[in-house]
């Protein structure tokens, strides 16, 4: 009997596993490719804690799956001392199927080991919860939600002291408390009543949220601008998620009288019916809003996904027509918004610097020299760039201005350590209101920024394989680019290509290898003429292999061109791998 089938075995004979878990089992035992899926693996905890569908079995969100992460979790605290335990853990969760209970799961666990628990009152998003972690001085938290995926999935993210994503050391260690659990279907945890009684769980709400609102306040970078188009229209989506609230009250408090909820994608919605991918990358996901925006004459449309960690943006040009902007032109026009807005005040101080992931837009390096401020790139993954925000501020002597990767996520501020999509959304309203006082338009902005930085021809691949067998070939695939290294890529001009898994940087003129220092990661970045460059990785969070392309130059037509050019060549090269 294989491992899969003994599991399989065992989950629907042992009577520690509930009824309804039995019976969703037995209701696919004829079927092995399903079984084989459900039990191949135990669901992993990666550069996101866990993430997976909602289901029975070791590769499915469940009660027993959430259980073993969170007691291993909790045992890595509790073995820090009665310090750790005392200064507790945050929970929040997000509007999916089972996170609530998820999330008071977590909650019990961490408190049956002597861990105090602050437990979101409702729905709120993956920045309030950080900024509690920091708030409350807390060991650390948990934010039960799956992001941007469909609604079949949920997840488990895991965070540290300082409000970011557990770095890789620290999610290493709860990762061999979780593998020293030999039974999962007979964890314990107390009462929820015994819990409550004993002081060790408690509840935040309204409080926190204006702590967190003030906080906002204080990024806010031109106020005036706002006073005088207060009645710009804005069309926002929560996409049914947990932004609903607290983006509707910043974009309020800063002053905009003029903003318009998509009515249909208001309310949370576990199945997410407007919107089966809740993903503001996705055009898709903004068609509703967009079609309000069209009706209304708004000036831009913003979504945040469902835990509001990541934000969307459509805007209207001159001629009334609606573009949906990539991650990448968002976050160098907040980039470029902030610096300018600080250089020009005065209040940039010496030694500001800014960060972006290592497959974001190269534009970003022009930008900072353009503003005299340090650019640091990271490995995909906000708990990089966290990482270095408390490195380099919080005990450097350095300022951190802004930073953002091409995957929708930006960051203002340092109360916060992942992705705000609150923040970014008072800043996206913010830096329109300014181009509006001068009659233009945030795509009038955009082209202003590529005519004097150049122009971009950017995009990402996700090449999608689910199942045991998608991430199979997946793996084979970057094992064959390793191989084939020294060949480079038939019609390329690649130069340079730096491998993050081996932590080498192989120059194929020279073939000479150079170290190098980031952290270990299934990444290969091709470097081309210029800033001309594409990339490959697995995703961390789905079941997908990413290409990232990125090729500048003095005119959109010429960057246009050049980059279907080398997306033939890539993508076909790429298909004969997988």
């Amino acid at each position: 009997m294989t491992r899969t089938q003994d599991l399989y075995q065992v989950w629907t004979t042992d009577p520690a596993f509930d009824a309804a878990t039995r019976d969703e089992l037995l209701a696919i035992r004829d079927d092995p490719a399903e079984i084989e899926d459900r039990f191949y693996m135990d669901l992993e905890f990666g550069t996101a804690g866990l993430r997976g569908i909602i289901g029975a079995g070791t590769n499915r969100m469940n009660r027993y799956t959430v259980a073993r992460a969170s007691e291993g979790f909790a045992r890595f605290l509790a073995g820090q001392g009665e310090e750790t335990r005392q200064r507790g853990m945050v929970i929040s969760y997000d509007s999916r199927w089972f996170s609530h209970e998820f999330a008071l799961l977590t909650a019990l666990i961490f408190a049956g080991h002597g861990i105090r628990v602050y437990l979101s009152d409702e729905i709120r998003p993956v920045p309030i919860l950080s900024f509690a972690i920091r708030r409350f001085h807390a060991a650390g938290g948990v934010m039960i939600t799956a992001s941007h995926n469909p609604a079949k999935y949920n997840g488990y993210k895991a965070y540290g002291e300082d409000g970011g994503q557990l770095p890789p050391d620290a999610a290493a260690e709860v990762i061999n408390s979780m593998n020293a659990i030999a039974d999962i279907a007979r964890l314990t945890w107390p009462d929820e009543a015994a819990v409550r009684q004993s002081g060790l769980l408690t509840e935040f709400g309204a409080e926190l949220d204006a702590a967190y609102f003030d906080m906002l306040m204080q990024l806010s970078i031109n106020p005036d601008a706002v006073r005088r188009q207060k009645d710009m229209k804005i069309v926002y989506t929560p996409l049914h998620g947990a932004g609903n609230k607290p983006v509707r009250q910043i974009l309020k408090r800063i002053g905009f009288e003029n903003v318009m909820v998509v009515p249909e994608q208001e309310l949370p919605d576990p199945d997410f019916t407007t919107a089966p991918y809740p993903n503001p990358e996705e055009r898709a996901a903004l068609d509703l809003a967009i079609r309000l925006a069209e009706k209304e004459g708004a000036d831009l449309v913003i979504a945040t996904d469902p835990d509001a960690d990541r934000t969307g943006l459509c805007v209207r040009t001159r001629t009334g027509d609606y573009i949906v902007l990539s991650g990448n032109q968002i976050g160098i026009l907040l980039m470029d918004y902030i610096l300018a807005a600080r250089n020009s005040a005065g209040t940039l101080p010496e030694k500001s610097f800014v960060i972006t992931s290592i497959v974001s837009s190269k534009l970003t390096r022009r930008i900072a020299a353009y503003y005299g401020v340090t650019l640091f790139e990271c490995l995909t993954g906000f708990k990089f760039i966290a990482e270095l925000i408390k490195e380099h501020d919080e005990c450097g002597d350095m300022h951190f201005q802004f930073g953002f990767e091409e995957s929708f996520g930006y960051l203002a501020g340092r109360n916060v350590r992942d992705k705000d999509a609150v923040v970014t959304s008072m800043l996206i309203a913010e830096m329109a209101a300014g181009a509006r006082d001068r009659s233009l338009t945030l795509y009038d902005l955009l082209q202003d920024l590529y005519q004097r930085f150049g122009f971009a021809g950017e995009w990402t691949l996700a090449i999608t394989l689910e199942g045991k067998e998608g991430i199979e070939r997946i793996k084979s695939c970057m094992q064959a680019l390793r191989q084939e290294k020294s060949q480079g890529i038939e019609g390329i001009p690649v130069r340079v290509i730096r491998d993050y898994l081996l932590r080498e940087r192989l120059d194929l003129q020279t073939g000479k290898t150079e170290p190098l220092h980031l952290d270990e990661s299934d990444v290969l970045i091709y470097e081309l003429p210029d800033l001309d460059w594409f990339g490959v990785r697995p995703s961390g969070t789905e079941p997908k292999l990413k290409v990232y392309y990125g090729v500048y130059g003095k005119s959109q037509e010429d960057c246009d061109r050049r980059l279907s050019e080398l997306r033939r060549l890539v993508e076909n090269r790429l298909q004969s791998k997988l």
